[in-house]
């Protein structure tokens, strides 16, 4: 008798809050075998904090000051991510030859590495904490202020405040730590706030410097 094939959503994880992004960085490399993991079985690894986890990754390279060209770059996979996650998804959502592809277990080690080196500070000041800002309505509200922040990131020598907004809010729900997911919200609405308050005044300063000039050359 042909037994049943087996249902991948049995093999998915359990999301622990109390495990930190670090710990999930170095138990993926614990549970890689000699060949490394698909990106199919990483996703699922990280549940549904693959999202928070994911946009940290792509926004680290954004915090380094008037960086032209890579936040433009990963801009859009952000978009991609935090728009799934205003739109209720559970896990990212990627191609299936993509989901096939393997990361090396020599990869999985240095990140793991990297987490542990030179991550620890930023992981010992978040906790759980006001999870009603972390879960359901406020996550997809969480995800709005992500899209907000890297629609200012791709603007040019602009990178490094949103960036800080983009690692606040994937911490906090990485970590489920809703006061990083506030402080983050609002370096995102401030920031954006600012450049409107730029933009406006200069484009009513160039509408007055217009103007000046028809009457004195008219």
């Amino acid at each position: 008798m042909s037994s049943a094939a087996p249902n991948p959503l049995l093999h998915r994880h359990s999301d622990d809050p109390h495990q930190g992004f670090i710990g999930l960085v170095a138990s993926l490399a614990e549970a890689s075998g000699p060949d490394g993991l698909t990106i199919g079985e990483i996703r699922d690894r990280l549940d549904e904090r693959a999202f928070g986890l994911m946009i940290l990754i792509l926004a680290i390279p954004c915090l380094v000051p008037a960086l032209y060209g890579v936040p433009q770059i990963v801009g859009v996979p952000i978009l991609l991510l935090a728009g799934q996650m205003l739109a209720g998804r559970e896990e990212p959502w990627l191609p299936a030859g993509m989901l096939k592809r393997t990361v090396s277990k020599s990869m999985l080690d240095r990140m793991a590495d990297f987490a542990v080196k030179r991550m620890g500070w930023l992981e010992r000041l978040s906790k759980p904490r006001l999870r009603l800002f972390t879960t359901g309505l406020a996550e997809r509200m969480a995800a709005a202020f992500m899209i907000l922040a890297t629609l200012t990131i791709v603007l040019p020598m602009t990178n490094t405040v949103p960036s800080v907004a983009l690692a606040l809010l994937a911490v906090g729900l990485i970590q489920r730590d809703g006061l990083f997911v506030a402080a983050g919200a609002t370096v995102a609405v401030g920031w954006a706030t600012a450049i409107a308050v730029v933009a406006t005044g200069f484009l009513l300063g160039a509408g007055w410097a217009v103007g000046l000039m028809a009457r004195f050359t008219g």
